[in-house]
């Protein structure tokens, strides 16, 4: 035996010793070779930023070794460019392994064998899906991303407005995603009475100004989570709220959370309720008189669905899919909209919005997001009204545009009598629409089904035209759904219009008030050992609203 077989031998030895053989480490040997490509539009041939996943395709070597990744990353291959890698996992199935590319070449260093590549470009783009076969020799390759839709040149601009990435990474990301606005929360804190100036996971010291990507990009940094685990150094839950586009640095820490609502709407920000389900959240509404609905929230994924028991269960009158693991991934979405539902029957007249928490949960940024109308053309002003206005949709997937008597969404119409109201426009979806619903008091009030007509652009699309007879005050919106190849389900929702009648007020349903009221008192027994009086006194103060609204209920 040569002297190089003994020394290995006997390194194979050493490491058998030091791990037991269902902890052994398989160490990959196989040359690598280097895979260039760039990632580029179907149409014009032009190169554009995107999402790269490289996935290998190779089965694991031995099932009793410590499993390793089948994740590779590129890098750019221009001095000019730039690449964000990120890789965050939940479960062995929810998994966000990616690089985000600018509008260059890239490179990957791979070992022999098999490999998926993956591009995506936001929403608006096709998936582009290869193979590849790497050996010992240098490979090229090119995705091809086909656009089916152009919102900006239809007047609709994205954004989120929950977001956890690094400020310096969000110009790379955006143009990768096609967001044009970002709300990075740069200012975090986890515990009660902690202030945001002193919070424990803020970002570098910001300026509230806003930085400029380019013409249709940008990003506003001065934002802030409250996201309250722990109550006087002790493990206790109370929930998130976040304060958007406020203009200094807030001093107070929170609970009590009116002088923060206060101060925020002073300074022409706006309060973004994050999960419906948080234990607090019921008791910020009234309290803070919050303005947004996360609609599609941060527990929403790319990836497989996770966080099936979190928070508050769903009562019972929702009808919340479930199975044998808890709320499914269709559950949990319903869970979000009927919440959502009950608050507008309330009189709760709060805007959509969307969220993903993307640098926390293995999620792309912007994965769900919010389209503001600006058929004038883009400002960060102008989209910051419009998202205040409610004049929005949030998507997962599929994109619309539809109003009522030739409003937008998010309008207040008035009548004295019962009228009838002509709902137009359309939407279009990357695959076929499975449902398309129009909602209103939380109620399918007509099913349409999709007509799904091919258009030149690879997209799908199905033309709104209904007549609704309105007799007493409500809120109309339209939602859809489709499912993708893999079974997930993707949605779009657009913001309710409010119709008013006199002499006839929008009534919430008993089912609905009564779980708000038993949820406020149960909150209110779970930190009356707790929390101090000035919280308390918010929690009776939310209370006594859903007590009133009950007695008013049908």
């Amino acid at each position: 035996m040569t002297q190089i077989n003994l020394l290995t031998r006997g390194i194979f030895l050493f490491l058998l010793v030091l791990f037991p053989l269902n902890w052994l480490v398989v160490i990959k040997t196989t040359p690598a070779a280097d895979l260039r490509g760039q990632n580029v539009d179907a149409i014009s041939g032009a190169q554009i930023a995107a999402r790269l996943y490289i996935k290998s395709e190779a089965e694991p070597l031995d099932q009793r070794a410590v499993e390793q990744s089948p994740w590779f990353f590129a890098r750019s291959a221009s001095p000019a460019g730039s690449a964000v890698t990120y890789q965050v996992q939940r479960s062995k199935e929810s998994v966000e392994a990616h690089t985000t590319l600018s509008a260059d070449p890239f490179i990957a260093e791979l070992p022999a064998g098999r490999y998926t590549l993956t591009a995506e470009c936001g929403k608006e783009y096709q998936t582009a899906r290869v193979s590849v076969t790497i050996s010992e020799r240098p490979a090229t390759i090119s995705l091809r991303l086909r656009r089916w839709i152009d919102m900006n040149a239809l007047g609709w601009y994205s954004g989120e407005t929950h977001v956890h990435r690094r400020v310096e990474d969000l110009p790379n990301l955006m143009q990768a995603e096609h967001l044009n606005v970002a709300l990075p929360l740069t200012y975090w804190v986890t515990s009660s009475g902690t202030p945001p100036s002193q919070g424990d996971k803020n970002s570098p010291a910001i300026k509230p100004e806003l930085i400029r990507v380019d013409a249709t990009h940008v990003i506003y940094p001065m934002n802030t989570e409250y996201e309250i685990f722990r109550v006087k150094g002790k493990r206790h839950t109370l929930g998130a709220i976040f304060a958007i586009n406020h203009k200094t640095v807030f001093t107070q820490g929170v609970p009590p959370v009116s002088e923060i609502a206060r101060q925020t709407h002073q300074q022409g920000g706006l309060l973004e309720l994050d999960k419906h389900n948080w234990p607090w959240s019921m008791m910020l509404v009234p309290i803070m008189k919050v303005d947004l609905y996360e609609l599609t929230n941060n527990h929403i994924w790319r990836a497989p669905f996770f966080f099936r028991d979190f928070g508050t269960a769903p009562p019972a009158y929702m009808k919340i899919e479930q199975d044998d693991r808890g709320m499914t991934d269709r559950g949990w979405i319903d869970f979000t909209l009927k919440n959502y539902y009950a608050l507008l029957n309330c009189g709760f007249r709060l805007r959509p919005t969307a969220g993903t928490a993307s640098g926390v949960h293995p999620v792309p940024l912007g994965f769900g997001r919010v389209y503001v109308h600006l058929p004038g053309g883009f400002s960060y002003a102008k989209w910051m009204d419009g998202l205040n206005k409610g004049h929005t949709f949030v998507t997962t997937g599929p994109m619309m545009a539809v109003t009522v008597a030739n409003n937008p969404p998010g309008s207040t119409l008035t009548a004295t009598t019962a009228t009838e109201y002509r709902l137009s426009g359309w939407i279009r979806s990357g695959s076929p629409l499975t449902t398309i619903e129009v909602v209103s008091e939380g109620e399918v009030i007509k099913t349409i089904t999709p007509q799904n007509r091919k258009m030149v652009s690879t997209a799908y699309e199905s033309k709104i035209d209904e007549s609704i007879l309105v007799t007493s005050s409500t809120w109309l919106t339209v939602r859809c759904f489709e499912t993708t190849p893999e079974g997930r389900v993707r949605f779009a929702h657009s913001s309710p219009t409010h119709i008013d009648i006199d002499g006839k007020p929008l009534r919430p349903r008993r089912a609905e008030v009564e779980y708000l009221v038993s949820h406020v008192q149960n909150e209110i027994e779970r930190h009356k050992d707790v929390l101090e009086e000035p919280a308390l006194a918010e929690y009776r103060a939310a209370l006594a609203v859903y007590q009133r609204l009950l007695a008013k209920s049908k």
